[in-house]
């Protein structure tokens, strides 16, 4: 299975609309500090929102299966993108008390939530650039000093 996502430009500005497998639209943008106009994520915030989101979920499905309730269930992901090797932190609250072997059980699930294993797993990027051959060029007249 392969999923897709496709960023556009929007014209004069540093935000990206973003479709995520044809079917979900997000805008990212830049702070106002890059020149952003600060009105969605930068596109690296979606790597700790990925994490916390897919941490969650991953726990609240697996307590559904089991019918456990874990009350109100809460992700923080610290995301050091400064760092060699990135560091993540994730700290998660429960909204219940469990017992010892059920808290060890969610801390397996969480440990195996999809983000974090293909990250784990290493991923490989091939990039290809491409020009629209009906794309307007500038003339050599348009392009002169």
């Amino acid at each position: 299975m392969s999923l897709t996502a496709t960023a556009h430009a929007i014209r004069g500005s540093l935000r990206q609309e973003v479709v995520i497998d044809g079917q979900h639209r997000l805008v990212t943008d830049e702070p106002l500090h890059l020149g952003g106009e600060g009105s969605g994520p930068a596109p690296h915030e979606l790597l700790p929102a990925a994490i916390a989101s897919c941490v969650s979920t991953s726990l609240v499905m697996y307590a559904r299966t089991h019918a456990w309730d874990l009350g109100d269930v809460s992700v923080d992901v610290d995301f050091d993108n400064r760092s060699t090797p990135r560091r993540c932190e994730i700290a998660i609250t429960l909204g219940t008390v469990l017992d010892a072997a059920q808290l060890q059980r969610l801390e397996r699930v969480a440990r195996a939530c999809p983000v974090r294993r293909s990250l784990e797993a290493g991923v490989e990027f091939a990039e290809t650039i491409l020009c629209d051959p009906v794309a307007t060029r500038p003339t050599v007249a348009e392009s002169a000093p």
